[in-house]
């Protein structure tokens, strides 16, 4: 969801429908609105076929041959509708035929002159649209060859015999023209499918890129600590006489090392000066000069958050950071804000940098959309928001709230 506002926008993870579910959508409103003109178009042909057929079939073909493509059409307007779209979609295709089973019933042998035709022979090829976007494509096609074979039997023989025009020359041209519609049909729905695939595959190595970026975050966590600690200890220990303040070194290095033995990377839970720690390696690891301010509350002060939690707002915090670094520019002040509290976390990165159009975005670009926002809104609780507008500068928000 994407709001504006005179001076900044804003971009916020809401739950994303497939694309296979909006060319779904798109193609049920294209099928509803051909069939409300095909009805207008058909009105006077209707009356036409009322001299040779039964006085009840009438209103039994107008459900048949138009109800499922109106409720189809009726049902793509609505988001109460959504889950009846693709089997509302098969009935277009096999209500047509029933629909085609009951003329021979209500005929009553006569035939129209001056080589006028039934008016459902007008859309066969509507009808499988519905068949192609709720079924295989073998299906599709086979709907498609059926609903023109039946339409045009039945123009033939409701034709005078010197009206009628060649039974086979009627069949395949009909059919080839309506192939072009249903194969597209197919086609756009097949690249659905293939695009949810893809957006999965990438949510995934996304993911697994996270991982990998959070033990990294770790490990350089625990390198500063052995070089700062350890190391300057020993080459202290070297070059001089011991005295008292190397012996505190000392201390403190065994300290941290005892420290690092008994929170090395948490499996469940992380502490609040681990999650200090993490997200300030974090944050450090790709922009050193960056200011970083952390509070907690006094309540959240015992508390403890999950280490998914952590590693995933760390993570993404660092990509929002490299978003700035790469865009805003190393000149550009940076700043991070982590809050603490029993209801949660909060993590905001901010920028002076030039900002930018969030509409000028290419929909290809992944670092923003899945490394930040999708990142976040697949945790559990998580959220995110994104402010900016040219010459405001850029706002990160990461949230996480305890469940």
């Amino acid at each position: 969801m994407v709001a504006v506002s005179s001076s900044t926008q804003e971009v916020v993870t809401t739950a994303e429908r497939s694309a296979a579910d909006q060319i779904l959508t798109m193609f049920g409103r294209f099928i509803g609105v051909g069939y409300v003109f095909y009805l207008l178009v058909s009105i006077p042909l209707i009356r036409d076929l009322e001299g040779v057929s039964a006085s009840w079939w009438t209103p039994v073909g107008l459900v048949l041959f138009f109800g499922p493509g109106l409720a189809l059409g009726a049902a793509s307007f609505g988001r109460r509708g959504q889950r009846a779209l693709r089997p509302l979609a098969a009935a277009c295709a096999v209500v047509f035929l029933l629909g085609l089973l009951t003329w021979p019933l209500g005929w009553t042998g006569e035939t129209l002159p001056d080589g006028k035709a039934a008016w459902f022979s007008l859309f066969p090829a509507l009808a499988s649209l519905g068949a192609a976007v709720s079924m295989r494509p073998r299906w599709a096609f086979l709907h498609l060859a059926v609903a023109v074979t039946g339409v045009q039997l039945v123009n033939h023989y409701l034709r005078d015999a010197g009206d009628r025009s060649p039974l086979v020359a009627d069949i395949v041209y009909s059919f080839g023209f309506s192939l072009i519609f249903v194969a597209a049909s197919i086609t756009a729905s097949r690249t659905g499918f293939l695009l949810d695939r893809t957006r999965e595959s990438t949510y995934a190595q996304a993911a697994s890129s996270a991982a990998v970026q959070a033990r990294t975050v770790e490990r350089r966590r625990f390198d500063g600590l052995i070089h700062d600690n350890v190391m300057s200890t020993l080459l202290a220990a070297s070059r001089g006489p011991m005295d008292q303040r190397l012996v505190d070194q000392a201390s403190v290095a065994l300290a941290e090392l005892d420290t690092l033995r008994r929170d090395a990377l948490p499996v469940s839970d992380f502490e609040v000066q681990d999650v200090v720690a993490h997200l300030r390696a974090a944050a450090a690891a790709v922009d050193a000069s960056a200011t970083l301010s952390f509070r907690f509350e006094a309540d959240a002060a015992e508390r403890t958050v999950p280490a998914e939690t952590v590693r995933t707002v760390g993570a993404a915090m660092a990509e929002a950071m490299r978003n700035s670094l790469r865009h805003a520019g190393p000149d550009a002040h940076r700043s991070v804000v982590a809050a603490l509290s029993p209801l949660g976390l909060r993590v905001t990165v901010t920028d002076d940098g030039p900002g930018f159009d969030l509409s000028s975005i290419p929909a290809h670009r992944l670092g923003v959309r899945v490394s930040i926002l999708d990142r976040m809104h697949r945790l559990p609780g998580g959220s995110a928001a994104l402010r900016t507008a040219v010459g405001r500068g850029t706002v990160v928000e990461l949230r996480w709230e305890a469940q």
